[in-house]
């Protein structure tokens, strides 16, 4: 289980890190040989990615960790035990897209990353959707899909 988790995790973040800013070919409808607007975006839009990899970097283990721990209390002592603290990593998470976004030039990014974060903090809030996390396939689930679902208006902007 703990494997699973970590390469996921792995995966992501190496993924993230790598896709930053690596867009490569002309600019779709400008003539080859001009000067396009962004290319000199590019280097902004490079540091925000890099931004978000380190965000998610930081609060992917504790999201991953605390869902995991959660499974764990359920099949041991039953009920819904580790719900506040996968709220609270979740929580951390929305923070952290927020806080890596915040300063970006691009308008889009930064409204996508507040979108983004609000989205997270609602996920975060609804103890429902983490009440019908059972076993280590929900827990992929929700570290797959899922949480790509939730982090797709920021993740278009550094794929």
């Amino acid at each position: 289980m703990r494997r699973a988790v970590q390469a996921i995790i792995v995966s992501g973040t190496l993924l993230s890190a790598a896709a930053c800013g690596t867009a490569a070919g002309p600019t779709p409808g400008v003539p080859a040989g001009t000067a396009s607007a962004p290319a000199a975006a590019a280097p902004a839009a490079k540091t925000s990615c890099e931004a978000l990899g380190q965000a998610y970097s930081k609060n992917m283990a504790p999201f991953a960790q605390a869902l995991t721990d959660m499974v764990a209390a359920r099949k041991k002592a039953g009920g819904d035990q580790g719900y506040p603290q996968v709220k609270e990593s979740l929580t951390a998470f929305a923070t952290g897209i927020r806080t890596a976004t915040a300063d970006s030039t691009d308008p889009r990014l930064k409204t996508d990353g507040n979108q983004t974060a609000d989205r997270l903090q609602e996920r975060a809030a609804d103890e429902a959707t983490f009440r019908k996390i059972k076993t280590t396939k929900d827990v992929n689930t929700m570290l797959g899909p899922t949480l790509k679902e939730w982090l797709s208006p920021v993740e278009r902007h550094c794929s």
